[in-house]
């Protein structure tokens, strides 16, 4: 946008028309500052279910149950054989995960709610039966839209419950040891020392950085280089050894350079400009090449809130830190345990017999 350098996402049809019942949902998401991301999310989502829509000839306000199966069914297709001129046989590996389809399928049933809240007659679509709960009831799809807060999806496929992608000490280390600038060091030594998301990370200002109580404030807050705090403001104690690392980079790499944010370009682009999703991209790609470990930015935060379960942590402090909105997020995303926690939690409840240390 021209007068604040905001992303902004719309959708258009094949004419190069703006698809009039998206833009409205897609404005509302940035009027209520969703993340950039998840509104590039949103639109991509609608493009497939408007390209679906146009492919059949259906009007988005009056489909059916059937048709959102039929959907389901095409998202499952490879991109060839979605226009029905080629036939996919039934031994193809399907193009779409479960979990990228249920996502898809919460996005519908935002937008459709949107819609509903907004006075749309959406038709048949509100009077199509489902079960219900408890006792056999049914209840119609889109039934919630009366009855408060609780959401339901009509559709949804059953997904394989993945562990968070963690690493070992040694791999943190390596990716520490590859970079080359301390400014670097710092970002990822950061990451994987407090749980920040990276976007926390790049929204940081000095003021954020408490060095005398060896302390991290996040702050929800407009950032220049489209970086955002997911979550409300929070306070994350680090390791000393974090801001000697913090002081070194403003001696030697910042100096008196003059501007807010913590992780600014120093040696490329317009100096002095805070870093970018993008350049942090471009950043983990060289670190990946030189240290032979292949890992993204939130890799670190799920390492760090596995290592504090692992060692014990309440949960609810875990909460905290990472900032989650309930603890139920914490305990779903990362109470998971491997092969080797339960063998050594049955060996401390001495179900199984403690492993012999082998003499030396």
């Amino acid at each position: 946008m021209p007068h604040d350098g905001a992303v902004s996402w719309t959708l258009v049809d094949g004419d190069l028309s703006v698809v009039a019942p998206v833009e409205a949902f897609l404005a509302h998401l940035s009027a209520v500052e969703r993340s950039p991301n998840t509104v590039r999310a949103y639109a991509h989502d609608l493009r497939d279910y408007f390209t679906f829509l146009a492919l059949r000839g259906l009007d988005w306000a009056s489909v059916r149950l059937e048709d959102l199966g039929a959907f389901v069914a095409w998202l499952r297709l490879p991109p060839a054989a979605r226009d029905g001129r080629v036939v996919a046989l039934p031994s193809a590996t399907p193009f779409c995960a479960a979990a990228t389809i249920n996502r898809k399928l919460s996005a519908l049933a935002t937008f459709y709610e949107f819609h509903a809240r907004h006075g749309v007659d959406l038709g048949d679509l509100l009077t199509t039966w489902k079960p219900g709960g408890r006792g056999g009831s049914w209840k119609p799809f889109l039934a919630h839209l009366g009855e408060g807060p609780t959401r339901r999806r009509t559709i949804a496929l059953r997904t394989e419950r993945r562990a968070p992608r963690v690493l070992t000490g040694e791999q943190v280390a390596a990716i520490l040891e590859a970079c080359e600038r301390l400014r670097d060091r710092l970002l990822f030594a950061l990451l994987a020392g407090s749980g920040l998301r990276i976007g926390e990370a790049l929204g940081l200002r000095h003021e954020d950085v408490r060095a005398r109580r060896c302390e991290v404030a996040v702050r929800a807050r407009r950032n220049s280089n489209g970086a955002r705090a997911k979550s409300w403001g929070r306070t994350v104690p680090v390791a000393a050894e974090l801001i000697g690392l913090y002081a070194d980079y403003l001696h030697d790499e910042y100096g008196d350079l003059d501007s807010d944010y913590v992780f600014v370009n120093l040696w490329g682009g317009r100096i002095g400009r805070p870093l970018t999703y993008a350049s942090v991209h471009r950043l983990v790609g060289r670190l990946a090449a030189r240290s032979g470990v292949d890992f993204e930015p939130h890799w670190l935060r799920h390492t760090y809130a596995t290592d504090l379960l692992r060692r014990g942590t309440p949960v609810e402090v875990v909460r905290e830190l990472l900032g989650h909105a309930s603890v139920t997020t914490t305990i779903d995303t990362y109470a998971h345990l491997d092969v080797e926690d339960a063998r050594r939690a049955l060996q401390d409840a001495g179900v199984l017999p403690a492993e012999e240390q082998e003499p030396e």
